[in-house]
């Protein structure tokens, strides 16, 4: 199932609104052969994995990070394909919450006579699924707020200049979220300021990735832009961010990253519509309060209502550190 899981990250950029999911076979000869799914359209993971192990499926044992779908969309049920493979046994790492699947895929092999097991490193799966299965279980896209900032955290000097507050490598990871990312937001003020592309074009930097398989995520704005900004074609969005949510979510948009300004950032947390928070710290100190901070708008009045949330990963990024945070919930204490 670690395995399973390596194969899913693999795709991670290319697959939404499909859910990136990977998949093993492990022939009854001891055999190995994996898959992932392919970009909408093609073929799901099991299917791949069962194509690689060829003659090797019957008998085999099938690992699966989500529970196999079992209706005919672009592609037929994998339940099918499996059935069909001789497979004596499924490993399933989560059920899939989505109306359509939601334990009728397990159910659909077990009647066939397959053994089948569930929960084998559901939490990792549920982690690198979160986006996912926050989408379908609530018809709205995982919101990740990406923030950059000093170590005293601030963003912009007294005059406005902001730009590189953090390295270069800090830089290609922001990419490589935006391209994980179905759709990215900035505000009208910041559009006004800076002129961003909002592109991926510093992700890959090693061609790991083939360039037909990178995409640049929708543009949305809040506010209206300039018509000669560089953001054009672009969706300029004057209602409220829940309406835009349910507008998103009802499109595919699975994943939406914020990534300014100031106010934006300030009308998304203070809402509570935040899932994930991605913090990129520099080892740089503005050491003053006139400097720019990374919200603007009022905060917890008092320290009993302060956001409080969990750490959930933390890593360098040539000198800079990446730490992501998540809301707990109250009842298990756990990110959601």
């Amino acid at each position: 199932m670690g395995l399973a899981i390596e194969s899913a990250a693999a795709v991670r950029h290319r697959t939404s609104p499909n859910p990136w999911v990977g998949s093993v076979v492990v022939g009854a000869d001891g055999s190995l052969a994996t898959g992932a799914t392919n970009p909408p359209g093609g073929l799901h993971a099991e299917r791949v994995a069962l194509v690689a192990a060829g003659r090797s499926t019957q008998g085999a044992t099938l690992y699966t990070t989500l529970e196999p779908c079992n209706h005919t969309g672009r592609t037929g049920p994998c339940t099918e394909a499996i059935i069909d493979a001789g497979v004596s046994r499924v490993v399933v790492g989560v059920e899939d919450p989505d109306p359509k699947v939601a334990a009728t895929g397990v159910a659909r092999l077990r009647k066939a006579g397959i053994k089948v097991d569930v929960g084998v490193l559901s939490d990792s799966i549920v982690a690198q699924l979160a986006p996912y299965m926050h989408h379908r279980r609530t018809g709205r896209p995982w919101v990740v707020l990406k923030l950059a900032a000093s170590a005293d955290g601030r963003t912009a000097a007294p005059d406005g200049s902001s730009q590189w507050v953090t390295g270069a490598d800090a830089r290609i990871d922001s990419h490589r979220l935006r391209a994980e990312s179905d759709a990215i937001l900035v505000g009208a003020g910041t559009v006004r300021a800076d002129d961003p592309s909002l592109t991926v074009r510093d992700w890959p930097t090693d061609g790991s990735v083939p360039a037909e398989e990178v995409g640049d995520p929708r543009r949305i704005i809040l506010g209206e832009a300039p018509i000669d900004a560089r953001v054009h074609p672009c969706l300029e969005w004057t209602r409220p961010i829940p309406e835009l949510l349910d507008h998103l979510g009802s499109e595919g948009v699975v994943q939406l990253m914020v990534e300014g300004g100031a106010g934006v950032a300030h009308s998304f947390h203070s809402a509570g519509l935040v899932d994930q928070y991605v913090f990129y710290i520099a080892p740089a100190i503005f050491g003053g309060s006139d400097s720019r901070g990374l919200f603007t708008g009022p905060g917890a009045p008092t320290i009993a209502d302060v956001w409080r949330g969990a750490i959930t990963d933390v890593r360098r990024l040539g000198g800079d550190l990446r730490i992501d945070m998540r809301a707990v919930t109250a009842a298990t204490d756990r990110p959601r």
